[in-house]
C-alpha cells in the first residue's frame, strides 16, 4: 500500500506539473513552451513530440503563426539593379582592392592590402600571432595560410573585431573562417572574399541519389562547401537525390518551384551578387545558381526575422548570404549535441551575419544536413553522431572555380 501511495503521489505530481507547464501564462515558461513546439515542428521526425504531448489548439496556433509569417515574407524581395545602374551591394572586395593598388607599391603595400581585405581581423591580435609564428610570412602576405579549423585543433590566438576566434586565414583562396558561439550554440562562419568563386554543385546522382558534402566538394575541386537544397526524406530514410523545391546548379535547373506562399529563392546572378525573391516566380534570366527554402533572413540590409515567436525553434542551422562588400557568408550552427551545441533560432543566425555587414541572406536546410567541409575535412559536427554528413542533392561550393 505504501508503494501504491508513493506511485499515486508521483503520478499526481507529474500530472500537476504537466498541467502547469502546458497551461500556465507565466511568460518565461510560455516562451519555452512555444520554442519547444516550434523546434519540434521544424523537423520531420520530431514533430510528433509537440502534436502528441500538447493540446491541438496550441500546435495549430504554431502552424497558423508560421503561415502568417510566410505571408509576410512574400511581400519582401531583393531590389535588383536596372541595366543602367551598378549592382547593389558594392563591387566585390577583390575588385576594389585590386583597383586601389598603386602602380608602384610601397614596401608595406602587401601588408596594408591584407588588412584591407581582411577588415574583420583585429590587427593587434594578428601582430601578436606573427611574433609567435614568424613562419607565417615565409611566402609573403599574399600567401598566408593558417588552418586551425579541424576538430583536433584549438583555433588560433587571432580574433576578429567582432570578438570571434579565427580558425583559418587562407589568402590564396581569399577565405576567413571564424568560430561563432553563444548561449547553447557553437558554429563556424566562413567568409569568402571573392564571390566569383561560389557556385551550387549538384551531386553525381542528383535526381536518384545524393552524396556526402565532402564528396561533392572534392568532386568539384572546391575548397569549402556547405549544404544547399532540402530534399525529400520520407521517415528520415531519403537517398538525398530528389530536391525539395527548385535549384539551379551552374545554369542547370533541377526540381520544381515551391508553390507555397512564403518560400523564397536565393539567386546568384551573373554579376556575382545574391538576390532573394519568391519561389513561385520564374527564375531571373541572369541567374547562374539558385536554391529555394525559407525564411529569408536579410533582404537589402533589412532584418527579416525577429521576435521570440518568429521561427524560434532551437535547431542545427545553415544559412548563406552576402555582405554589403560583396563577400560570401556561409554559416553553420551545430545542434542536438548536449554539452557542445544544442542549436539556435533563425534570428540569432541573422544577427551573426549582420555583425559581418550582412546585406542578403537566407536560411537553408538545417538539421542533420547542416555541416561544413573545408580543405579535406569536416569543420562542424553533424547532429547525427554516427555520420559526418547526410547524403545531399547539392551543395554550395567555393574556391578553385574556373568558369
Amino acid at each position: 500500500m505504501k508503494i501504491l501511495a508513493i506511485l499515486l503521489c508521483l503520478a499526481l505530481f507529474f500530472e500537476a506539473a504537466y498541467c502547469f507547464i502546458v497551461f500556465t501564462k507565466i511568460e518565461p515558461i510560455k516562451d519555452l513552451r512555444e520554442a519547444f513546439i516550434s523546434t519540434a515542428h521544424e523537423t520531420n521526425e520530431h514533430a510528433w513530440l509537440a502534436d502528441y504531448f500538447l493540446p491541438k489548439y496550441m500546435t495549430d496556433e504554431d502552424y497558423a503563426r508560421k503561415r502568417y509569417l510566410s505571408q509576410m515574407q512574400a511581400q519582401h524581395n531583393s531590389s535588383r539593379p536596372t541595366p543602367t545602374e551598378s549592382a547593389d551591394p558594392s563591387e566585390s572586395v577583390t575588385e576594389s582592392t585590386e583597383a586601389s593598388e598603386p602602380t608602384e607599391a610601397p614596401v608595406d603595400a602587401a601588408e596594408e592590402a591584407f588588412y584591407e581585405l581582411y577588415w574583420e581581423i583585429s590587427r593587434t591580435s594578428f601582430e601578436e600571432y606573427l611574433k609567435d609564428h614568424p613562419e607565417t610570412l615565409a611566402n609573403g602576405w599574399d600567401n598566408i595560410y593558417i588552418n586551425e579549423a579541424g576538430f583536433d585543433d584549438d583555433g588560433t590566438s587571432i580574433y576578429t573585431q567582432q570578438g570571434e576566434q579565427v580558425l583559418a586565414i587562407d589568402v590564396p583562396n581569399k577565405l576567413l573562417l571564424v568560430r561563432v558561439s553563444g548561449t547553447g550554440y557553437l558554429g563556424v562562419l566562413a567568409i569568402g572574399k571573392d564571390p566569383s568563386q561560389l557556385r551550387c554543385e549538384a551531386s553525381a546522382g542528383i535526381g536518384y541519389y545524393g552524396q556526402t558534402l565532402g564528396e561533392i566538394v572534392e568532386n568539384s575541386g572546391g575548397v569549402i562547401g556547405m549544404t544547399a537544397s532540402g530534399f525529400y526524406d520520407p521517415d528520415g530514410n531519403g537517398s538525398g537525390g530528389i530536391i525539395a523545391g527548385y535549384a539551379m546548379c551552374e545554369g542547370a535547373p533541377y526540381g520544381h518551384h515551391y508553390g507555397d506562399t512564403g518560400y523564397k529563392r536565393i539567386e546568384l546572378a551573373a554579376d556575382n551578387h545574391f538576390y532573394i525573391c519568391n519561389s513561385n516566380t520564374e527564375t531571373t534570366p541572369d541567374t547562374t545558381d539558385a536554391v529555394e527554402f525559407s525564411p529569408a533572413l536579410i533582404i537589402d540590409g533589412e532584418l527579416m526575422v525577429g521576435g521570440f515567436y518568429d521561427w524560434n525553434g532551437i535547431n542545427p542551422r545553415a544559412a548563406i548570404g552576402q555582405s554589403e562588400y560583396g563577400e560570401i557568408l556561409m554559416l553553420i550552427i551545430e545542434g542536438r549535441q548536449v554539452g557542445r551545441s544544442i542549436g539556435t533560432d533563425t534570428e540569432t543566425c541573422a544577427k551573426i551575419l549582420m555583425k559581418h555587414k550582412g546585406y542578403t541572406a537566407m536560411n537553408l536546410d538545417g538539421g542533420t544536413s547542416a555541416v561544413m567541409y573545408y580543405h579535406g575535412e569536416y569543420v562542424t559536427k553533424c547532429s547525427n553522431r554516427n555520420i559526418d554528413s547526410r547524403l545531399l542533392p547539392n551543395a554550395w561550393v567555393y574556391g578553385n572555380y574556373d568558369e
